[in-house]
Formats: structure tokens, C-alpha cells, sequence
């Protein structure tokens, strides 16, 4: 995979890889070059050092985010067939979400240039949904006393919820039965009337 990039995207690449697999703290810069195949000079040859790699990483992972999720929302289909299949999506769910993971990570919390493109990301996430939502409230899938906003935030935090569930007992299945719940009450929710 790192093959064919030049040492800048090697750099990006492996501290997209290695923050969402041990987080912000726990990545050294040795840890990066190792993974990145680069020589010593190379991460403050192309970044002013960790920080704004890290930063320029989040960035790269965000936008494969919003690509991922505008791929799989932004289609022809009644808005609570994409919202299942949002939270049905295939997931890695030992690995957790890219972005939920740095909120666990002190260094990024108390570091706003590293918190920003993390809280952007989410935000976006939690609006892009409840704009789906909105779509589905003026075509009367949901009833028009329906928060969207709220409904939006609880479908996301169905996902990251479950990505925590699954990792404290290492258990994908736990994953699973978060998102099976919720899909189960939005489908029940329809077929019980509460929508048109």
C-alpha cells in the first residue's frame, strides 16, 4: 500500500494507521517513520513535527469519512432505508471509528488544533443525518414532531456506542446487537403507523 506514495503521503498514511490503532499519546515519531518506511529527517522535512502530521492525518481521515458516508447517504432512496443502512454498514468494529477513537485520547482533547478536525467531523456526521431525516419528515416516513437532531444523534451514538461495547468485550457481536436495537425500533416505528 505504501508502496507507490512519495514520504509525505507515506508519513500521512502511517499516522492515520497508527493513531487509530493506538492513539495520539501512545505515537511516537520513531513509531511513524518505522511504519512509514522513511529515514530520520523526513517527518521535519515536509511537517514542523508530530503535531501537524497528526493534524494533516485527522484531516485525511475525516475527508475518507465524509466521502464514505456521502457515498452511502446521498442516494435515491427513502430516508429511513439510508439510515439503516448507514447503521448497517460493514464496520471493523474491534477497530472502532477513525474519529470517536481520538476522543478518547487526553493529549487530543487538551490540543485544540488535533480536537478541531475530530468535533468537525462529528458534527458534520450528526448533520449530514439529520438532514436525511429531514428529507424523510417532509416526504412523511417520520411524524413532523420528529427532532431530527436528536434522532440524528442517537443514530450516531448507536454506532460509537457500539464500537465501545465491542471493544471492552471484544466481542464484534456486541457491536452488532447496538445497531440491531436501533434498527429494530426504527423499522418497528414504521411498521406500527408512527409514520406514513
Amino acid at each position: 500500500m505504501l508502496g507507490g506514495m512519495n514520504a509525505r503521503e507515506r508519513l500521512v498514511d502511517a499516522t492515520q494507521e497508527l493513531l487509530w490503532e493506538q492513539g495520539y499519546a501512545a505515537t511516537s515519531p520513531k513509531d511513524i517513520l518505522h511504519r512509514a518506511g522513511a529515514g530520520q529527517g523526513s517527518m521535519y522535512h515536509h511537517f514542523a513535527g508530530k503535531q501537524e502530521l497528526a493534524v494533516t492525518a485527522l484531516e485525511a481521515s475525516a475527508a475518507a469519512m465524509r466521502s464514505d458516508v456521502e457515498a452511502l447517504l446521498d442516494v435515491k432512496r427513502p430516508a429511513m432505508e439510508r439510515l439503516i443502512a448507514y447503521l448497517e454498514r460493514q464496520r471493523d468494529s474491534l477497530r472502532g471509528c477513525r474519529m470517536g477513537r481520538m476522543t478518547y485520547d487526553a493529549d487530543v482533547l487538551a490540543t485544540p488544533e488535533l480536537l478541531a478536525p475530530v468535533s468537525r467531523t462529528l458534527g458534520w456526521l450528526v448533520d449530514t443525518i439529520a438532514e436525511v431525516i429531514r428529507q424523510g419528515i417532509d416526504a412523511q416516513e417520520f411524524p413532523a414532531s420528529v427532532d431530527a437532531h436528536q434522532l440524528a444523534s442517537m443514530v450516531v451514538a448507536t454506532v460509537q456506542g457500539g464500537y465501545v461495547l465491542a471493544r471492552a468485550q471484544w466481542n464484534p457481536a456486541e457491536f452488532d446487537a447496538a445497531v440491531n436495537g436501533a434498527v429494530t425500533l426504527l423499522r418497528a416505528w414504521k411498521n406500527n403507523g408512527h409514520s406514513a
